[in-house]
């Protein structure tokens, strides 16, 4: 398994968040969402440059309100259908530009899966609260846009 040639150093940012939800996708469906399907559940479409494989860099952006919200980040771990692991850097009213790791755990549960989803490195309380209020939504957004035939 290829390793990351830098994590990050979140030691001067303390700041993280956990949410865990019941997803009617399979993990295999809901791996393919994060490192291949963006544009499906959550990224602009066409916006997205993104491939599959540690150290790999990708970008999209998501628009809001007609506001367009870049993302940046590289791969630091992949186990196919079960784990992703991502920086993510966003701007102003995201992670404030600071290099924050999500991480995604994808554990099947009967028909469906588990997804545990921890979200670590913000710079502040303000951001990592916006963000635990945020994720919920986007994961029942991803939920219901991968489980559509």
């Amino acid at each position: 398994m290829q390793q990351a040639i830098c994590f990050p150093d979140l030691s001067a940012r303390p700041f993280r968040l956990s949410v865990e939800r019941q997803m009617q996708a399979s993990p295999s469906t809901l791996y393919q969402a994060w490192t291949q399907q963006m544009d499906r559940w959550f990224a602009a479409p066409g916006s997205v440059l993104m491939k599959a494989e540690v150290n790999a860099v990708f970008f999209w952006e998501a628009v809001g309100g007609g506001i367009r919200h870049p993302h940046y980040g590289r791969f630091l771990r992949l186990e196919p259908d079960r784990l992703i692991e991502m920086t993510w850097l966003t701007g102003a009213g995201g992670t404030k530009g600071a290099e924050t790791v999500l991480t995604v755990e994808l554990v099947p549960e009967g028909s469906g899966t588990l997804l545990k989803l921890t979200h670590a490195g913000f710079m502040d309380q303000e951001s990592c609260d916006q963000h635990k209020e945020a994720w919920p939504h986007v994961l029942a957004q991803l939920d219901e846009r991968m489980s559509q035939a």
